[in-house]
Formats: C-alpha cells, structure tokens, sequence
C-alpha cells in the first residue's frame, strides 16, 4: 500500500454559504466548505499522483485539482471533517491494488472428484427412462 496521508497544507478551504432550505440561518452563516486539493502540488507519492490524475471522477478537474463540498451539517468544522473524509476515501480507493490473478490448474485429486460425480449423475439419469416389461 503507497503513503496515502492527506496533509493539512495541500488543502485549501473556502467557506461559502449552504444552498437548499434552512431559513435564515443559510442566509447568513457561510458554513459549507469547498475543499481544494492539488493533486501536482501534494506531498503524495508520484505514483498516486499520476494513478489519481488518471481516475476517472468528475470530482477531479482537468487541472488536476480535486474539488469537493461539504454542506450536510450545520457547523463548519463538521462541514471540514466530512470533507476531509472524502477525500482520504477517494485517495483510499485509488491507492488500493486488487492483487493480480494467477491462473492455476485444477488438482488430479479435484478431477478425479469431477469425473466421478459426473458418472455418477449420469447413471442416475439413465434410470429415469421409460420402464420396459419384456
């Protein structure tokens, strides 16, 4: 697994206001967050860089900056904690390697088991024809 730490100093914050309803508290109170992160600009490895740069997510601009906001909660640090969890999600995915497969053979003992089922169904399914009284 490659270092996927985010640091505190490749994001950008900016808090502006929450759409949707809410009343007067979303007229007045800037508490979404649009988190900015530069994918070029970041302290990770070069390898998750290109990986990231590559990924197709429409969270990423052609740029290379990673944009996403955060406006379910009422707080503003609640707002940046969530924020910041996506991203290390989207970093998490990214970095994560499903290990190559290997194809393999089936083992004399497994195709030995087969073939033996196989016969056995077999002659059970010869049973079931029409019973012939010569």
């Amino acid at each position: 697994m490659m270092q996927t730490e985010i640091s505190e100093e490749d994001v950008v914050f900016t808090a502006i206001r929450a759409q949707g309803a809410g009343g007067q508290n979303v007229n007045k109170v800037s508490n979404a967050v649009h988190l900015r992160f530069d994918i070029r600009a970041s302290s990770l490895s070069d390898e998750l860089k290109a990986r990231l740069l590559q990924w197709p997510d429409q969270r990423i601009s052609k740029e290379g900056v990673v944009i996403i906001k955060a406006q379910s909660s009422r707080s503003l640090e609640a707002n940046r904690y969530e924020a910041l969890q996506r991203l290390q999600a989207l970093i998490d995915q990214v970095a994560f390697r499903p290990k190559t497969r290997r194809p393999t053979k089936p083992s004399w003992g497994s195709q030995q088991t087969r073939m033996d089922q196989k016969k056995q169904h077999g002659s059970i399914k010869s049973l079931r024809g029409k019973v012939r009284i010569d």
